[in-house]
């Protein structure tokens, strides 16, 4: 308790050294000690009281094993034709797990074996757990969902768009945006905000980097404060809410969740998210007892496999570094077991092993369909919050799961689904990069709703 007083009164005074008449300070006062309050409990206990996941046969919740053992040949075959160096695989059903395994190696350079415990950058997978943070408080009624994000960060006040761009030295002209960008847009990449490196428009990644924005992750001693109050100053690719554009919105939002909460956002999500599912390999940063449990990045170089580097970042940012910058739009790196219990707390409708984290009825919504038709999946998928979410169409398609069903992946290849209907989570943890000939994130997909057999 004296620590989480030290790290809110620490916000505080931040707020209250700002430029603000006396009324507004004693707001903040105000709202800061009754925030104080909140964020000194857990998550509530729950009326419900599912049992944590655990190993089952698969028949014991309707599935087959003949079938269930084609997942096991799928990865097998993936490692013996050198198509990935290694994988850890998952598959509950009804709050059991069903197959847990690993194949290959976590680093092939230091001769190290795979094991299920392994420890994988789940990069963009971080911005559901975000997410769920945001709605977290949300449920508090700190904030409405449709409420500029200027009201928490005045940076982002008076959106602008792109307008020119001069190509030889990065500068660039706006035009005002018709409206304010919302907590809503941001959740749901609706904001119009760009993606830096991995931007599709050439002139936002220049001028992104000569802003110096940090995209996901950095060794540097920086903080998502720094980060986002210079992002805000950067012109916007459409108009708040027009289009559906990947986007750093959940970075700004990872930002947000400490203004609101008066936290550093990787305690919040310690106390409020992590610790209340037993997520105890899940972490911006490692700490040094669970180092060696990292998996090295791959790539692929005329047919074998090696350490993989960039020059814009350090690939070890998990272990090495500064340790101070804390990207809610991928960040975070956990295990197959870790992601398990978050996805299996959704088909829980919010509660886990008796901890309750979200209403039944905040998660109804965060399922919903928030972006209409503009999602570029649409019409087999949706764009709720947090989540790509399979419609009536995409069920039909086959393949894929049933309605409601919602997954995503990160960067570094590690793919998710959790099916509602059917009660199941399928995880799949790589960590590779560049073009390789990984086709196990379909099959996979496709093997587990095939092996179900009630």
């Amino acid at each position: 308790m004296v620590l989480e007083l030290n790290c809110h009164l620490r916000f505080v005074f931040c707020d209250l050294l700002r430029p603000q008449s006396h009324f507004m300070k004693f707001q903040i006062l105000l709202l800061s000690l009754v925030s104080l309050v909140l964020v000194s409990q857990a998550q509530t206990p729950s009326l419900q009281k599912s049992q944590p996941l655990a190993p089952a046969a698969p028949e014991s919740v309707g599935m087959s094993s003949e079938r269930i053992n084609l997942i096991d040949a799928l990865c097998q075959e993936a490692i013996m034709k050198n198509d990935l160096p290694g994988i850890v695989a998952l598959v509950a059903r009804k709050g059991k797990i069903v197959f847990h395994k690993a194949y290959g190696m976590a680093d092939l350079e230091a001769g190290q074996e795979m094991q299920t415990d392994h420890i994988f950058r789940i990069a963009s997978q971080t911005k559901a757990i975000t997410a769920t943070a945001v709605m977290i408080l949300w449920e508090e009624g700190k904030f409405q969902l449709d409420d500029p994000i200027s009201d928490y960060i005045p940076e982002f006040a008076e959106p602008q768009l792109l307008d020119t761009f001069n190509g030889s030295d990065s500068s660039f002209t706006t035009t005002a945006a018709d409206k304010e960008i919302t907590i809503r847009h941001l959740l749901t990449h609706t904001s119009g905000i760009g993606y830096g490196f991995i931007d599709g428009d050439e002139r936002f990644r220049k001028f992104y980097q000569k802003a110096g924005i940090v995209d996901a992750w950095t060794t540097e001693t920086y903080t998502i404060e720094q980060n986002i109050k210079k992002l805000a100053k950067l012109p916007l690719h459409h108009n708040p809410g027009e289009k559906y554009l990947y986007s750093e919105g959940l970075d700004v939002l990872g930002y947000f969740i400490e203004v609101v909460s008066g936290m550093p956002f990787d305690e919040f999500l310690r106390k409020r998210l992590f610790d209340p599912l037993g997520m105890d390999d899940t972490w911006f940063y490692l700490p040094d007892t669970k180092a060696d449990q990292l998996v090295a990045v791959h790539y692929q170089e005329n047919g074998k496999w090696k350490k993989f580097s960039d020059p814009r970042f350090n690939v070890n940012y998990p272990i090495e570094g500064a340790k101070t910058f804390f990207s809610g739009g991928a960040g975070l790196s956990s295990t197959a077991i870790d992601y398990a219990k978050f996805l299996q707390m959704y088909l829980n409708g919010g509660e886990y092993n008796g901890k309750r984290i979200l209403s039944r009825t905040t998660v109804e919504s965060i399922l919903g369909n928030h972006t209409g038709d503009l999602f570029g999946d649409f019409p087999r998928k949706y764009y709720g919050i947090a989540f790509g979410v399979v419609t009536q169409q995409g069920e039909d398609s086959g393949g894929i799961g049933s309605k409601g069903t919602f997954d995503w992946g990160g960067y570094w290849n590690t793919q998710f689904f959790a099916d509602p209907v059917e009660q199941t989570v399928g995880i799949l943890m790589k960590q590779t990069r560049g073009p390789i000939n990984d086709q196990t994130g379909w099959k996979f997909r496709l093997l587990v709703g095939a092996a179900i057999d009630d």
